[in-house]
Order: C-alpha cells, then structure tokens, then sequence
C-alpha cells in the first residue's frame, strides 16, 4: 500500500505542452460540458486510452485466445453506456473523449432535464441536490451507468424536490427547448398540369419524333 500523502496522478499530461490546436479543442471541451480545468479532461483522455491500449493488445492476440478477456472489456463499456448496440472490439478503438464526458454524472443530470446548465448541473451535484439509489452524489466526474442512470433523482432533503421550484421550473423549460422536435411528414400535393405546360411537353414530344 503506498503512502496517501504521496497519490499518484490518475492522469497523463500532453506530450507537446504548448499546442495552439490541441488548446482551442480542449477550451471547446471544457465550455461545452462544464468542467473544471483541463486535469478533468485529461483524466478522461487517459482513462479512454487504456481501454483502446487494451482493445489493440488483444486484437494482437488470436481471437479463439482472446475472447473471454474481450467478452469482459466489451461488457463493461456497455455497461457504463460508453458502448451501445452490438459492438465489436474494433468498436472500442473508434471511441472519442465525447463518448467518455457523455457518461459524467454532470453530463447525465443536465441531459435528463435536472439542470438549467452544465454549469448548473455541476452546482447540483457538489451541493448535494442529486442522490443515487437514495444516497447523496457530489463526484461530478463520476461514470454512471445505465442502470444508475435511471435512479438519479434530487435529493430527499433538496429543496428542488417541490415542483414549484424557480430553479426546477427553469430546468424543466430548457429541458423543454433542447428536445428535438418530433419529426413531421411532408406531404405533397399533386397539381393538374397547367395548360402551358401541356403544351411543351407536346412540343418537345414532336421535337424527338422529328429527330
């Protein structure tokens, strides 16, 4: 066991530290799911390489060997949401970062119509609103999967809990304006062809028998 005061980083910093691209991507990032800083975003990043450091390193492996270890790795990322429909292990190496924040307790409270704002969202759950399971969740960055997905709801001693809230009712109307709008048919209607356009098509009729 090795010495608390002496934690490893749980992430891995950027080779080229000074990177104009990788800078405009990252601040994208962080406005877009509200994150604190970039060490969140590189906690992430790190931990969606090793799932595709492990993918590749089985690939590697002949696939009558391989199979329960990739059984166990496809299985977990379904699990957590990360993967869905019927996947395959090339599947795991076609994941982005977006996948990952997607699966943020932050994320999924602000998805499921809980929060005004990623920001708001992240207040929430630091603040000790959100509970899972009955239990109180303040880990913003925490992976939840699909089956803790559907037990987050406010906390019994929030004062969210009343419907009547400023908060929950604004919550509820941005929810309201992000959902996408159901889809409608389109119908056309045919129209009699006017007599001008009868007209050139006996023209142009005549103009193929006389060629």
């Amino acid at each position: 066991m090795g010495d608390p005061r002496r934690q490893k980083k749980k992430y891995v910093t950027p080779k080229r530290p000074f990177d104009s691209e990788r800078f405009e991507q990252e601040l994208q990032l962080i406005g877009s799911y509200g994150l604190r800083n970039k060490r969140e975003l590189w906690r992430h990043k790190t931990e969606l390489s090793r799932y595709r450091r492990t993918a590749r390193n089985l690939l590697a492996i002949p696939k009558s060997e391989r199979k329960r270890l990739e059984e166990e790795l496809i299985n977990k990322l379904i699990r957590l949401g990360i993967l869905r429909g019927d996947p395959v292990l090339d599947s795991v190496l076609d994941l982005t970062l977006e996948d990952m924040l997607e699966r943020r307790l932050q994320t999924i409270v602000f998805r499921k119509g809980l929060a005004c704002s990623m920001y708001h969202a992240r207040q929430l759950v630091t603040h000790g609103h959100i509970s899972l399971k009955g239990a109180r969740v303040n880990t913003p960055s925490r992976i939840i999967t699909l089956e803790e997905e559907t037990l987050l709801e406010y906390s019994h001693k929030s004062p969210l809990r009343d419907e009547s809230h400023p908060a929950r009712i604004a919550a509820s109307n941005v929810a309201q304006r992000v959902a996408p709008a159901p889809v409608e048919e389109i119908i056309v209607e045919e129209r009699e062809p006017r007599p001008e356009d009868k007209a050139e098509d006996k023209k142009k009729t005549e103009m193929m028998e006389n060629e």
